[in-house]
C-alpha cells in the first residue's frame, strides 16, 4: 500500500468529507426526526453497504479513469443526483401538508424498511460529493510501485464507504432521539418535515445550477 504519509492524508481528507453536510446526511437526518432510528439506520445500510458495493466495484473496474476521460459523465451523474433531491424534497414538504397529517403524525409518513434501504441506495450513487472524491479524488493516493492498483482502489474505497458507518451512524442514532421526541408534537414534526424538504429542494437545485468543476488528473 502507499507510504504512512499518503494514506495519513487521505484518513485526513475522509474525515472533512464525513462531516460536510451533503445529500447523504440531509436524507439521513431527514429520515431520523421524521421515521425514527430504525428507518435512519436502514437508510444508512442503504447507503454504506448496498451502494459501496456498487462504487467500490465499479472503482476497482476502472470508471475512474472512464470519467477523467469523459467528465460528462460525472456530470450526468451529478444532474440525476439533483432530480433525484427534488424529488425526495417536492416528496416531504407535500406529504406534511396532506389531510389530517397534523394529527396522524408519523403514521402519515410512514416509511417501509425496504424503502429506507432503497432510497439510500440511490442517494448515495446519485451523490456528486461522495462520487467526485471516490472517483476523482481518492485515485491520487496510488501508488503503482506500491503494489496491485485494483486492490489499493478497493481497500481505499472500502473504507471510504465504511467510515460513512460512524458519521452517518451517529447522525441516525442522534436525529432519531429527536425524532421520538417530536413525535409527541404533530404540528411541530410537520414543520419539521416542511423545513427539511425546503433544504434538500435547494441542495437539489444548488446541484442542479452549480457549475462542474473539472476533476483533478488521475495519476496513470
Amino acid at each position: 500500500m502507499a507510504e504512512l504519509p499518503v494514506l495519513l492524508t487521505f484518513v485526513a481528507a475522509l474525515f472533512v468529507l464525513e462531516i460536510t453536510p451533503g445529500p447523504d446526511m440531509m436524507l439521513v437526518l431527514a429520515r431520523g426526526i421524521g421515521q425514527g432510528r430504525r428507518v435512519a439506520l436502514l437508510t444508512v445500510v442503504g447507503m454504506v453497504f448496498f451502494a459501496g458495493l456498487v462504487q467500490v466495484g465499479l472503482l476497482v473496474l476502472g470508471v475512474a479513469s472512464l470519467l477523467r476521460a469523459y467528465p460528462a459523465g460525472l456530470m450526468l451523474l451529478q444532474w440525476v443526483g439533483a432530480a433525484y433531491m427534488l424529488y425526495l424534497g417536492a416528496r416531504m414538504v407535500w406529504s406534511s401538508f396532506g389531510a389530517g397529517a397534523a394529527k396522524k403524525g408519523l403514521a402519515a409518513t410512514k416509511v417501509s424498511d425496504w424503502r429506507a434501504v432503497r432510497e439510500g441506495t440511490i442517494n448515495s450513487l446519485t451523490n456528486p460529493k461522495s462520487l467526485l472524491f471516490m472517483f476523482a479524488f481518492l485515485p491520487q493516493f496510488v501508488d503503482p510501485a506500491a503494489g496491485p492498483v485494483w486492490l489499493q482502489l478497493a481497500v481505499l474505497g472500502t473504507v471510504q464507504k465504511l467510515a460513512g458507518i460512524l458519521s452517518l451512524g451517529s447522525v441516525a442514532l442522534a436525529s432519531g432521539t429527536v425524532g421520538q421526541a417530536l413525535y409527541r408534537f404533530p404540528r411541530l414534526l410537520a414543520w419539521q418535515q416542511r423545513f427539511t424538504g425546503a433544504i434538500m429542494l435547494a441542495l437539489g437545485f444548488r446541484l442542479l445550477f452549480s457549475g462542474h468543476a473539472s476533476a483533478p488528473a488521475v495519476r496513470p
